[in-house]
Formats: structure tokens, sequence, C-alpha cells
């Protein structure tokens, strides 16, 4: 296990993160902020859902999830239908121009991505993709975990 130290730097590395997050933002659209692209990445990779998941699976409260979904909805990136199992609920999915959008995102932050880790080997990329799925995977595993007692 790691000392406390490098966990301390961590949570500084964590925090330093944040720059890297937002200069990833200021290359989306104007018309497509960080939050309406996380909900268009997800509809593509989860597949039609409802906004109750989609909250869910964004970490947020519901009333900011419908202000992403009546943002897209106005563009016409997503559409709201019936659910089939409860009238009373909406599917959310993404329209033929929605996935335009997907795919137009992801060309530009791959583009950024590619700039700024030029100098970086296939390697290390490769290696700190891998630890980042590891470390989401710690995360997103669902039993709580109890914190370590020290005896």
């Amino acid at each position: 296990m790691a000392e406390q130290a490098q966990y301390e730097e961590l949570v500084r590395q964590f925090s330093a993160f944040g720059a890297v997050k937002r200069e990833m933002g200021r290359v989306l659209p104007s018309d497509c902020p960080a939050g309406s692209a996380a909900v268009l990445t997800l509809l593509n990779s989860h597949g039609d859902m409802r906004i109750s998941k989609l909250a869910e699976l964004l970490a947020v409260d519901m009333s900011v999830t419908s202000r992403h979904v009546a943002h897209l909805v106005e563009r016409g990136w997503i559409e709201r239908s019936a659910d089939p199992a409860d009238k009373r609920s909406r599917i959310l999915r993404l329209t033929p121009a929605g996935v335009a959008q997907v795919d137009s995102l992801s060309r530009c932050t791959t583009r950024m991505l590619a700039e700024r880790l030029s100098d970086w080997t296939d390697d290390e990329v490769a290696q700190l993709t891998r630890l980042m799925a590891r470390l989401r995977s710690s995360f997103d595993e669902q039993s709580p975990r109890t914190p370590a007692t020290t005896q």
C-alpha cells in the first residue's frame, strides 16, 4: 500500500487536474459546453435511457440533468419519447444530428490531446489510459468500502 505522502500528492494532482479538464472544455463548441458533451457521450456509450439513469451516471441532481437535456433537445441532438413501460416517463435518445455532434466532439478533444501529448511515447499514453481506467473502476465498484482501521 502506498504511503500517506503519496496519497497527499495524489490529492494535489487531482486538484491540479481541474486545469486539464477546463482546457479540454475550452476546445468544445460554444453551443455544447462540457455538461452537454457529457450527456451526449453517455447516451452514445450506454444507449437510450431515462433521465433518472442519466442523472445517476452524471452523478448530478435531476434539475441539473433536466437543464442539460432541455439544452440538447433545443439543438436537436437528443429527443424525448414516451417510455413504453411507463407512459409517465420519457426515454432519451440521440438523434442523427446528436451522433454527428458526438463524432465532432470526439475529433476535437482527440486532436487537442494528441497535440498536448505529442512528446509522450505510445507506451506512456497507454499506461496513463490503463491507470485512469483502473482508478475509475476502483470508484465504480458498487459495494461500499469500510475505511481501513489502524490496530
